[in-house]
């Protein structure tokens, strides 16, 4: 077995009257995420992290915009990637994943706790294993002003 580190990232417009979910959670907000899919940068950021350490290619190859995939959830797209990667990799093991959310607004302190949650019960580990933080561009650019909003993961495994 070995370790392995991923990286995910994601990036999406945000415009009014949409549905802002993140990490699987409806946030109320005047403004939501633009995507093929639900838009859930948190979860898509996670799923190709995870695919990237375990050398499985990336969320576009697993999930392509096409038909099938058209207003898909982050929730069932992580379930999917999980299942595949223990197809290809049956010894394999979350260490921790290390997640920041990029936007100017709204604040994501009250929303965090059940990110993690949600994101640990889909990937059977502790919730203690996932780290959601949340940060500003102090409103310089599209993500400043609140036109956008992104996702950093990093994870670490064991295969």
């Amino acid at each position: 077995m070995s370790f392995r580190i991923g990286h995910g990232y994601d990036v999406h417009q945000l415009e009014d009257g949409l549905p802002l979910i993140i990490g699987g959670v409806n946030i109320p907000f005047s403004k939501g995420i633009v995507a093929h899919s639900d838009g859930d940068v948190l979860l898509h950021s996670i799923i190709d992290a995870l695919l990237g350490a375990t050398g499985l290619g990336d969320i576009g190859q697993l999930f392509p915009n096409d038909k099938k995939w058209e207003n898909g959830s982050g929730m069932d797209m992580l379930k999917i990637t999980l299942n595949h990667i223990y197809e290809k990799h049956s010894n394999f093991e979350i260490i921790n994943i290390d997640s920041t959310l990029i936007l100017q607004k709204p604040k994501m302190l009250d929303f965090k706790d059940l990110m993690k949650k949600n994101i640990a019960q889909i990937l059977n580990i502790n919730k203690d294993l996932v780290s959601v933080k949340a940060t500003t561009t102090d409103k310089l650019g599209f993500i400043g002003n609140s036109s956008g909003i992104a996702a950093e993961v990093v994870c670490l495994v064991k295969i």
